[in-house]
This record gives C-alpha cells, structure tokens and sequence, in this order.
C-alpha cells in the first residue's frame, strides 16, 4: 500500500518597493517596503516516512540541516517529537537567491503543513514567534497577500491592492549578497517618517512615487542590471524596479497580453510572467 503524498504550493514574493530608513544598534537595518506575495511557486511534496528527510530537483541547493525547510521541521518536531515523520521533495521554479524569498517561502510551508498534519494546533502569532527564529521574511508567507513591512521587516501591516497588474520577472544569473548591499548604502539618502501606505488610493497605485534604494548600489556595481529595468520602461512598463536587493527585477504591466509582448524583447533573459495573490 502506497504512503499518502500531500502536494503544496510555496509562492514567491516581490519587494514592490523599498526603502532603507535607518541602521539599528544590532547591525541590522530598519526598512519600510511593500511585499507582495506572487503565484510564482516552487511545489512541496510531502510523504509519509520513517525518518525525516529533504530531496530536491536542484542540485545546487543543500538539502542537509542548512536548508530552511529542514530548520523549520526541527523546530516543530521538537513540539511534537511522538509524530511521525515525512520526506520532502522540494521541486524549485524560483530562481535561488534571486531576492524572491523562495527559501522563506519554503520555510512557511513546511511550518504550515506540520502545524496542520502533525494536529499542533498553534496560533498565527505562535507560528510567527517560531518563523521570526528562522528568518527576516518567513513570517510574511504566513500572512501572505500584501503587506507593509516596516522594521527589519517583521512588523507588517495587511493592504488592499487597489488595481490589478501583471508582473514580467526578469532574473539575471547574478548573486547580490544583501548584507554587502546593505553595508554600501549610504545612510545619508534615507527617508524617515514615509509610509508606503500613502502609495495606495481607493481605486489606483501611484505607481510614479515608487522606489527601491537598493538600486543606488546595485546598479553602478552591475550596470547590466540597471539595463534590464531600462529595457523594461523601454518594453513599456507601467514601473520597473530592483526585487529586495536583486538579483531580480520586475515591470508592472496593465494586462497579462502587453508582458507577453514585454517578454518577446528578453528571449535571451530568464523571466517569468507572474499574478500578485489577493487576499
């Protein structure tokens, strides 16, 4: 008789954008953003096992004690060492880290799934208190949808998006270490006391206000990034900006037709033709 598999979706997210609003005592960086979470997803699939164990497709990807997902398993079997145990078999679409939080993403599912199938019960503040132990963004893929993040991006606040659009991600083969980003900004250009918040009216997004600082030390380091957002207001992106700290970026466009027609121009490029998830 076959053990039961359970196939889940791990979703992607987009820094939409992003500001850099002051550095903290501890080294680490107060922010104010916007995370939307996206229907690009890498897929879970859990089956029942005698010990635990994580696969993936990618071989590049640890899949020992490193891997987020095998952090957040620990941390919930020792809530409920009695249960038994599962394999996973990790399949990645999203890009490694490419800014879209696939790992985080990753985290949050197995959290979930566990939560549910090993019958612990805890609440969403629970779950976040155990997702903020394992990293900055995992407890936003437990909330999901749009938030504003502030602090060092824990402190979140759901929004309404008030129109819709459709992303065309463009995905160099870059690696842009975040700490390095973070440790080249210059602490001078940061903006206190905005709220991204003010971004949103009743029935549009003021798309002409949006920003991510990142993009002051990522684009002179690597000007082949900053030509992918050129290329896409050129493809006619209604707002093109950096993902996080990259390597990603993304334009914003009306319909799903016009960034088809966006994509024709990077055939050469990885990209991905993706829809923000509305809660």
């Amino acid at each position: 008789m076959c053990n039961p598999s359970y196939s889940v979706e791990s979703n992607a997210k987009v820094n939409l954008c992003l500001r850099i609003t002051d550095r903290l005592e501890n080294g680490y960086h107060s922010i104010s953003s916007l995370f939307q979470e996206i229907d690009l997803h890498d897929t879970l699939t859990f089956s029942e096992a005698d010990v635990f164990s994580l696969s993936c497709n990618n071989d590049k990807i640890p899949c020992d004690s490193r891997n987020l997902c095998s952090i957040a398993y620990q941390k919930m079997k020792s809530l409920a060492p009695d249960s038994g145990d599962w394999h996973i078999q990790l399949h990645k679409q999203i890009p490694v880290g490419a800014g879209l939080g696939g790992g985080s993403s990753n985290a949050a599912t197995v959290l979930k799934f566990l939560n549910t199938h090993w019958n612990i019960k805890m609440s969403l503040s629970e779950l976040v208190r155990i997702a903020s132990q394992i990293g900055a963004d995992v407890a936003f893929y437990l909330h999901g949808g749009t938030q504003l993040a502030e602090g060092i991006g824990d402190i979140l606040t759901p929004l309404n998006l008030p129109e819709t659009f459709t992303l065309l991600l463009i995905c160099p083969p870059i690696h842009i270490s975040t700490p390095w980003a973070y440790q080249q900004f210059n602490l001078t250009k940061r903006k206190t006391g905005y709220k991204f918040r003010d971004l949103f009216e009743s029935c549009r997004i003021h798309w002409e206000l949006f920003e991510n600082q990142f993009e002051s030390v990522v684009f002179p380091a690597y000007p082949e990034i900053g030509a992918i957002k050129s290329r896409l207001h050129q493809a006619g992106a209604i707002y093109a900006g950096l993902s996080g700290s990259g390597s990603t970026v993304f334009g914003t466009f009306k319909n799903r037709h016009d960034a088809e027609n966006a994509q024709k121009l990077f055939i050469n490029d990885t990209g991905f033709i993706s829809l923000p998830i509305i809660q």
